[in-house]
């Protein structure tokens, strides 16, 4: 491995691209500068204490700590995806079950496929990864699911006044906004190695690991996220869609 590092003064001076882009926001007038600057805020305590908190757990490598990171990973994943769909009454709960379910059984496979080994460096990374593309992916599927319900609310009541079941009412909609969640993982599968080299990869090759080895460990993760995208919005989208019904089967 090559000997890395990056003194604080290259990290001082890489904070100019900060500086650069609240250029760009006073000089377009785009009203994102208090933001900027609260994100870059956050990045940097964020990511310290992260990185403090996980050279503890790594050396301690303790099974009990580890699920518990775990756990908090998706319990704040669900807790950002569900901040999406303030408009649904259990849109936390729906969350964490299709993030849980979605991450758990992409853990489980591959756990028991060798790929990974039951330590806390390789568990809590690779749960993040697959943790943060599950909830971008619910969040998209709750956006899309709004849109729809508010743009087909004319055709639902007409298929429920045929005598159609919530879930025949609905299916088209569910259906598309699967489609609208899982779209951007699909589209960064099809060009990965073409536009993007992904950070996995990127990240392996960085600290010298061959190429050839980290290409496998990213083609591992790019199926993984497709996988855990499709599993964990269709858990969220079938349960949610029941949301817009009240007790009489009628829209809200």
């Amino acid at each position: 491995m090559t000997d890395l590092n990056i003194s604080n003064t290259s990290l001082l001076l890489a904070s100019l691209l900060i500086v650069v882009a609240l250029v760009i926001d006073y000089k377009e007038k785009l009203g994102l500068g208090k933001d900027i600057f609260i994100s870059a805020f956050r990045t940097v305590v964020q990511l310290f204490i992260i990185g403090y908190v996980l050279g503890f757990v790594f050396q301690l490598d303790n099974i009990i700590l580890t699920l518990v990171m775990v756990a908090f990973i998706i319990l704040n994943a669900a807790h950002h995806a569900g901040k999406r769909a303030n408009h649904l009454d259990k849109a936390f709960q729906i969350s964490f079950i299709s993030i849980g379910f979605g991450t758990v059984l992409s853990l489980g496979i591959l756990f028991l496929s060798g790929t990974l080994k039951w330590t806390p460096s390789q568990i809590v990374p690779i749960t993040g990864m697959i943790a943060s593309n599950a909830m971008t992916a619910v969040g998209v599927g709750y956006r899309s699911m709004a849109t729809k319900f508010e743009d087909q609310r004319q055709q639902v009541q007409e298929k429920l006044a045929l005598g159609a079941t919530e879930k025949q009412s609905t299916l088209p909609i569910v259906r598309e906004s699967i489609k609208a969640a899982m779209s951007p993982s699909i589209d960064r599968a099809k060009t990965v190695g073409l536009v993007s080299l992904p950070g996995m990869m990127s990240g392996l090759m960085f600290a010298g690991i061959d190429p050839t080895t980290a290409i496998r460990y990213q083609i591992v993760v790019m199926f993984m996220l497709i996988a855990t995208t499709g599993f964990s919005t269709m858990i969220a989208s079938y349960l949610s869609y029941k949301q817009y019904f009240n007790d009489l089967s009628q829209l809200k």
